[in-house]
This record gives C-alpha cells, sequence and structure tokens, in this order.
C-alpha cells in the first residue's frame, strides 16, 4: 500500500490544487444548525407548549454545497455552482454562503415557486456531538423541475465545460425529475463527457447510480449492490461488491470508486484496487464523508493522480471531516500531510 501515495507525490498534486477549474452542478441545500440553549426555555402563551429558544443560528452550504465548501477549504482555483435555488429567504443564505467560499453563483439559477432546499438542525448548544441534536426538519420539493429551468442547466453546462477541467454532478434529490438533475440533464451530460474527454465527469447519485453513461460513478456499497435502506450494521461481501462494481463499470462506460465507509474505498481501474481508509478512534460524524471524499478525490484526478492515489487523497479528507461533530467539515490541503503518514504506518 505505501506505494499507492508518498508524502513526495501528495505534495506534488497538492500543488497542483490552485489551478484547478471546476463546475458542480446538482442540488444546493441549505445545512441550517440551530443552537439552542434549554436553559432559556419558556412556555408558550398561546399553546403552553414549550419554546424553544434560539441561542444562535449557523448556515452552510449543504449537499452539492458540502463538495463546493470542501473544494474550496482544500484550495481549488475556480469553482461554478450549477443548479437552482428558489426566491426564498433560505436562498439568500445559501448564496451568502456560496459567495464567502468564492463559489460562482451565476449559473445557480433562481425559480420561483420553488424551495430552496434546507436541512433544519436543531440541537442542544450544552450537549457535545451527535447527542445533542434533536430531530431534523426537512425543506424539499416534491414536483417536478420545470423545463425551463432543465434548458438553464444545460445551457450552463454547455457553456462551461470548454472553461473547467472537471465536473461533478451531486444528484441528491431522490423524489424522480424534482431536483437539478433531471432525466434530461442526465442525459445531456452523458453527451458533454463523450465529447470532453479532457474533463473528469464525476457522478454521485443516491437512486440513480446505474442510470449515468460516460461518467465516472462514485456509489456507496448499498447503491452499489442495490440495498436502497441499509440497516445499522448492514455490510457487503467484498466478493459482491467487486462483482457489483464491475458490472456498473461495464454498464457506464467509465471508472467506478466504490465508498465503504471505515473499510475505504474501491476504485476498479486501471485494475480493482482496495484502498483502506485511516483507524479512527473516537466519536466520529459520518454527516457528508462522501461528499469530502468527493472533494479530494477529484481534485487530485484534476491534478493527474490515477483512481487509486485519487482514492487515498480521498480517504484522507474524510478522515479529517468525520473529526468535525455538529457541523459541515472542511479539510485543507495542509493536513493531509500528516494524515498521510499516519495513513502509511497503519498500513505499511
Amino acid at each position: 500500500m505505501n506505494s499507492l501515495l508518498s508524502p513526495d507525490r501528495l505534495k506534488a498534486l497538492t500543488e497542483r490544487f490552485s489551478t484547478c477549474r471546476i463546475a458542480v452542478v446538482g442540488d444546493f441545500f441549505l445545512d441550517k444548525y440551530l443552537d439552542i440553549d434549554p436553559h432559556l426555555e419558556e412556555p408558550s402563551v398561546e399553546t403552553g407548549k414549550p419554546a424553544h429558544q434560539v441561542s444562535s443560528v449557523r448556515c452552510f452550504p449543504g449537499a452539492a454545497g458540502t463538495v463546493v465548501s470542501n473544494l474550496s477549504a482544500l484550495g481549488v482555483g475556480t469553482l461554478h455552482a450549477v443548479g437552482f435555488s428558489g426566491e426564498d429567504g433560505e436562498a439568500w443564505e445559501l448564496r451568502q454562503g456560496l459567495a464567502a467560499i468564492q463559489c460562482s453563483t451565476e449559473h445557480l439559477h433562481v425559480t420561483p415557486g420553488r424551495f430552496t432546499p434546507t436541512y433544519t438542525k436543531p440541537r442542544n448548544m450544552h450537549v457535545s456531538g451527535l447527542d445533542g441534536e434533536y430531530s431534523r426538519i426537512d425543506i424539499k420539493n416534491r414536483h417536478t423541475t420545470p423545463i425551463e429551468t432543465e434548458h438553464a442547466i444545460i445551457a450552463s453546462m454547455t457553456a462551461l465545460v470548454s472553461e473547467v477541467d472537471a465536473v461533478i454532478v451531486m444528484d441528491q434529490v431522490e423524489a424522480r425529475n424534482c431536483g437539478a438533475v433531471t432525466t434530461t440533464v442526465r442525459e445531456h451530460l452523458a453527451m458533454l463527457a463523450e465529447n470532453n474527454l479532457n474533463v473528469v465527469f464525476w457522478a454521485d447519485s443516491r437512486r440513480r447510480i446505474r442510470e449515468y453513461r460516460n461518467v465516472i460513478t462514485k456509489p456507496n456499497e448499498f447503491e452499489l449492490t442495490g440495498n436502497d435502506d441499509p440497516l445499522p450494521g448492514d455490510t457487503v461481501d467484498a466478493a459482491e461488491l467487486q462483482s457489483a462494481a464491475a458490472q456498473l463499470r461495464r454498464e457506464t462506460g467509465a471508472p467506478v470508486f466504490a465508498t465503504c465507509g471505515a473499510n475505504g474505498i474501491f476504485v476498479t481501474d486501471p485494475e480493482w484496487t482496495a484502498v483502506p481508509a485511516i483507524r479512527l478512534t473516537g466519536e466520529i460524524d459520518t454527516t457528508g464523508a462522501g461528499d469530502s471524499a468527493t472533494a479530494g478525490c477529484v481534485l487530485a484526478l484534476c491534478s493527474g493522480a490515477t483512481c487509486a492515489q485519487a482514492a487515498v487523497v480521498g480517504n484522507l479528507v474524510a478522515s479529517i471531516t468525520v473529526q468535525q461533530l455538529a457541523t459541515t467539515g472542511t479539510a485543507t490541503s495542509a493536513q493531509l500531510e500528516p494524515c498521510l503518514q499516519t495513513w502509511l504506518k497503519q498500513n505499511g
């Protein structure tokens, strides 16, 4: 395993991060954390029910925005957000968050009558980690995306493809054709990827990973094997995983990066390779781990890494972000070298 990625090779890759230009196409959510102080709780005059008191509000770009945040923290050169938002207050918060990390929102189209998808996360500010989180409140679109918005997204992708080194597709909305990546958008992506072989095309999709063509895909082990609702503790046999990855590789015509949580990432190209994750101790928060791995993998690929080397970088980034609790974690390129040293010791 030590031959996969040396410190010198990692340094050469990270030094190129600032030259990379990436468009992120997909579903941009707002992650809104409400820090609640139970000591200030008071009864509602109207209902008598407890009125929870918010002491602070923290907003971050989520879903596709989590990938953007990680790309920015790693030092990418140019970032474009391609998708849509509503014209609500959440859209303002989302755009402010993207602007703060130097991501262009020129191609994040305003769509009247649509929500800006939002994960609202109330939490007890006095309880650390995941134990402090209350039930989440979700705002999602459940109606078909307007044709005009589809056309605007396709026009943006077509205009940007000659100006970027990679296109990352984040297909997060589970209701078919209700998000930014519809069937029509997906078909156009396949055509763009086929006609622009110098550009890295990468797709992550919760429900429709098998509908992509000519694009590198990043399913997790359960998405890859058709288990849409895994239970805690579920695992996938290595032989089953390899067989499913090979089948997906044949269907899509492009490499597959299969993420397996604490077991790391398996890549199909140029040969089947298991790339272990860093073994961690202590509490972790896996929210957004796959998104952070995507950012690391794609930046590495744009910088000249092999698939296996890119998987190492993706694992390093994810190992940093999962240790950040109750927030949307990010990693910097400066943090990667010490993590690589740990990874090399564990896998020597």
